[in-house]
């Protein structure tokens, strides 16, 4: 089983990430489930939401504790929220940072960065003060982990995001393609 834990804010599509991963997933044929876990409800609190892939029947009804993989999306939470709670050994961490891999300090953790919000913005996901970037950091997801191919991200991207889809489409492909630390 494969376990992956998105941290993000209130806004930002957190939850939609992980609803989108685990529609790819599933239309591979895989098990899936996909829940969010909310603090405060509000635009700009802190979020985290959970995906499990398998290929067996996921019987698990528990928040994800040791997560194979962290996504975080607003590295703000870096010094709010310590992202790495849990995280499996050489588990990996992808970052919505344009910075390089090796800035970050997580001995044990391969990290990947990807500028999903430049991504965003430049693909017209939200503005400049408040990007979506769920779409792109999920095409980083596919390029470090593979066990879910783009092509099925862009037809889970259609099932689950309400608006500009083709937009959404050619972030997460962008993203795909410029993620670092590989």
């Amino acid at each position: 089983m494969y376990e992956v834990r998105f941290h993000g804010r209130g806004g930002q599509g957190a939850v939609t990430a992980a609803n989108t991963l685990a529609d790819a997933a599933f239309r591979e044929g895989k098990d899936v489930q996909a829940f969010p876990m909310f603090g405060v409800e509000r635009r700009g609190a802190p979020v985290a939401a959970f995906t499990r892939i398998d290929t067996e029947p996921i019987d698990i009804k528990t928040q994800i504790y040791e997560p194979d993989v962290v996504v975080v999306l607003d590295t703000s939470l870096l010094d709010v929220v310590d992202v790495t709670e849990g995280l499996k050994p050489d588990g990996k961490i992808i970052l919505n940072s344009a910075k390089d891999p090796g800035d970050f300090d997580y001995p044990g953790a391969d990290v990947y960065t990807v500028d999903a919000t430049k991504i965003a913005v430049d693909n017209g996901l939200g503005t400049e003060t408040n990007p979506i970037v769920n779409t792109s950091i999920l095409g980083a997801y596919s390029r470090v982990v593979g066990n879910v191919k783009l092509e099925s991200l862009y037809d889970g991207i259609a099932n689950n995001v309400p608006v500009k889809i083709e937009n959404n489409k050619k972030a997460a492909k962008e993203a795909y393609e410029q993620t670092k630390g590989l």
